[in-house]
């Protein structure tokens, strides 16, 4: 007479294969997770960057000579809010600026957003961007303080194609 159930060896062969099926799909899922966060970081730095070179364009100046067409309509702004080369001086700046020219007083449009929030970091988890002034060199040590030409990551770690996200 033959009883149900499972041989020793049964169990092991069973074991080994689950075994093996696990440590492979761990580091696939690391993998593509730490690939997620890439994606992420590389439009977060887009969006951050598009609406830097908007500011740019509607606010540029070039020392006390006002250039761009927003800077010229709200002279007694443009000096607070943009800095010596016409990048935003902080990047509140993209959040909202208020207006005192034409546009607030005739049409009713008193505050100026470039983005609705800051975006966040995915490496960090947090809004904490390095800062990079026009004037400094391509890895600055410090933030100059007078205008945000760029933004990087607070991460040091490296991608996955072997390059600094602080180099993105």
């Amino acid at each position: 007479m033959k009883e149900g159930g499972l041989t020793l060896v049964e169990v092991l062969v069973t074991m080994t294969i689950v075994v093996l099926l696990a440590s492979i799909a761990m580091p696939l899922s690391k993998v593509s997770t730490k690939r997620t966060h890439e994606i992420q970081l590389r439009q977060q730095l887009r969006i951050i960057r598009g609406a830097i070179d908007l500011f740019k364009m509607e606010w540029n100046r070039d020392g006390n000579v006002l250039l761009g067409p927003v800077c010229l309509k709200n002279k007694l702004v443009c000096k607070e809010v943009s800095g010596p080369y016409g990048y935003p001086k902080s990047l509140d700046m993209l959040l909202g600026v208020n207006l005192t020219g034409e546009e607030a007083t005739v049409r009713g449009t008193t505050v100026r957003r470039y983005l609705r929030v800051m975006p966040v970091d995915p490496l960090t988890g947090k809004s904490d961007w390095l800062l990079r002034c026009y004037k400094d060199r391509p890895k600055p040590t410090s933030w100059c303080g007078e205008d945000v030409y760029d933004v990087m990551t607070q991460s040091e770690a490296t991608a996955l194609d072997g390059t600094k996200y602080q180099d993105w």
